[in-house]
């Protein structure tokens, strides 16, 4: 046998205020976010949900706000979880519920708020979509300089870095163009240096949810922005350092690569993959992934999504209506907005439930043992065989008949197995 040493905790980087000090400071920038958001979730404050032109008037007077910085702390509640929106109904987040006594829902809440810099800070004018999503990927690596560099870095020596990789990533998307290439005429209103410009946004950004400030040509991170580069930054090192490494792979090779892992390890895999990729692209690739065909990926991707938290809520809360998604969608919203996860089955319809254990078996049944499929049975909402057959049957899972001949080939008990066998072939023919 071997015995494998455990790595010691990290410690942040000299000079890092301790995390109370850290907390006060992110509250103190969400400060009018959270004064906003106990506004909305009063139940005296109707219409506020929509911050129509009278609840933003109601609520600039009642909070002594401009209505500008009305519409900016909503935003910055909806984005920290401070603030949850259900239809019309707006109700406080859980981290309102902690916000004075809980620092770390605090520090989640504003590294929430900083993953989404650029959702807070809208983009220039008359930019196209690409380069501003290319601004956005490669900003993680201007973080990490100002963060290595400890003091303020110069505004030049960020933008080189910034376009060098934008050069990267578009060599990566193979979009170099090769031989002698005919320089362009200028675009009328297309601006002088477009890196520049992307760079001024990002820093304005990021300066705007107090993980920088701007001097004059130079920049520098805050301490509350150096404690969350630094997180990412070890979040990256450990999972490379890690034997269940998997933060270059895929979605889908990294959901199979933590497929066998104890849900903290594979919580810190997640956690380490979505620290090396802007927040927007990775949602919307566990999400791809949740819409394949292996069942397994799909509980992983939502997993995943877990540990996203606020910024995957407003996507999560779109796939609701697709029926394949909808039961994992449903618990995922119910866990963000505070249920326990042992009630918060009960939020699902008896057909979601349903459909949800079919998925399930579809899952053991491709990845798991013959026991599990078996035990999975104890799991159904329906308290007799009959009577989950009857309903797996109506529910119209693609995967119903695969589910039953993979469980009646696995029972011990013959006449189960022979019912869950004729229950298969009726799904199969059609019959009833």
């Amino acid at each position: 046998m071997t015995t494998r040493r455990t790595r010691p905790a990290p410690r942040p980087p000299e000079g890092t205020p301790p995390p109370a000090e850290l907390a006060r400071q992110a509250r103190a920038v969400l400060a009018d976010a959270v004064r906003i958001a106990h506004w909305a979730a009063d139940g005296t404050s109707p219409g506020s949900v929509t911050l129509a032109a009278q609840a933003l008037e109601r609520a600039a007077a009642a909070l002594e706000l401009s209505p500008a910085q009305v519409l900016t702390g909503w935003d910055r509640a909806r984005l920290a979880g401070l603030i949850e929106l259900h239809g019309d109904t707006a109700r406080p987040g859980w981290r309102l519920r902690a916000w004075d006594r809980d620092d770390s829902a605090v520090l989640r809440g504003w590294v929430a708020l900083f993953d989404a810099w650029s959702l807070v800070h809208a983009s220039p004018d008359g930019i196209e979509a690409t380069a501003v999503a290319e601004a956005v990927e490669a900003v993680p690596q201007v973080l990490s300089l100002l963060q290595l560099s400890a003091g303020p870095v110069t505004v030049p020596a960020l933008l080189d870095l910034l376009g060098q990789r934008v050069a990267e990533l578009h060599e990566e998307r193979c979009e170099v163009p090769y031989g002698p290439q005919e320089q362009p005429a200028p675009v009328a209103g297309q601006p002088a240096d477009l890196n520049a410009l992307l760079l001024d946004w990002a820093l304005e950004g990021l300066a705007s949810v107090g993980a920088l400030t701007l001097g004059a040509g130079h920049a520098t991170l805050t301490p509350l922005g150096n404690w969350a580069v630094w997180v990412k930054l070890e979040q990256i090192c450990v999972a490379a350092q890690s034997p269940a490494g998997n933060i270059e792979q895929s979605a889908a090779d990294m959901l199979l690569g933590c497929a066998r892992l104890t849900p903290g390890p594979a919580r810190a895999e997640y956690r380490a993959w979505l620290a090396a990729r802007p927040v927007g692209s990775a949602v919307a690739e566990l999400l791809a992934v949740a819409r394949g065909e292996d069942a397994l990926l799909r509980g992983l991707a939502f997993e995943a999504l877990r540990v996203v938290g606020a910024p995957a809520e407003p996507v999560v809360r779109s796939v609701v209506t697709e029926a394949p998604l909808r039961p994992y969608a449903l618990l995922w919203l119910a866990e963000y907005e505070g249920t326990d996860p042992d009630d918060a089955q009960d939020v699902l319809s008896r057909e979601e439930a349903t459909w949800l254990w079919v998925d399930t078996a579809a899952a053991v049944a491709d990845h798991g043992e013959t026991g599990l499929l078996v035990r999975h049975l104890d799991s159904a909402v329906q308290g007799t065989v009959p009577a989950l057959l009857d309903e797996v049957r109506a529910v119209g899972h693609p995967r119903t008949v695969q589910v039953l001949v993979a469980l009646a080939a696995a029972h011990p008990d013959p006449a189960l197995a022979k019912a869950v066998r004729r229950a298969a072939f009726q799904v199969h023919t059609g019959g009833a």
